[in-house]
């Protein structure tokens, strides 16, 4: 028993371990970003798809943020059907990327 409580706390510090590797490369994003562009860097930018609403530009946006949000898109903890569909074919790597790019952008960027 004591063998296979090892196996698993080995398994889970493994995983643990591998997350922290996962550092965002904002030269890598360029290639990345091309379906985020065409919402998030119009300025005054309005979706109509489920609803009528604000993009926001992501420009300056913290990473973790950034990060946080593709996440929760990818498990359903945010609501919105293009978001997800663009987040759930995103490696965890990507949303480095992509988060690393965005944070060093300027609020007004585009």
């Amino acid at each position: 028993m004591k063998k296979i409580y090892a196996v698993l706390v080995l398994a889970g510090l493994a995983n643990v371990a591998a997350a922290a590797d996962v550092v965002g490369d904002p030269k890598a994003a360029p290639a990345k970003i091309e379906m985020c562009v065409g919402c998030h860097a119009i300025p005054g930018y309005k979706a109509t798809f489920p609803e009528v609403f604000q993009v926001p530009m992501i420009g300056g946006q913290s990473a973790k943020y950034i990060e946080n949000a593709l996440k929760g898109y990818q498990k359903g903890e945010r609501k919105h059907p293009s978001m997800k569909g663009i987040a759930v074919s995103l490696s965890d790597q990507d949303i480095a990327d992509i988060a690393a790019y965005y944070s060093q952008q300027s609020k007004t960027a585009k």
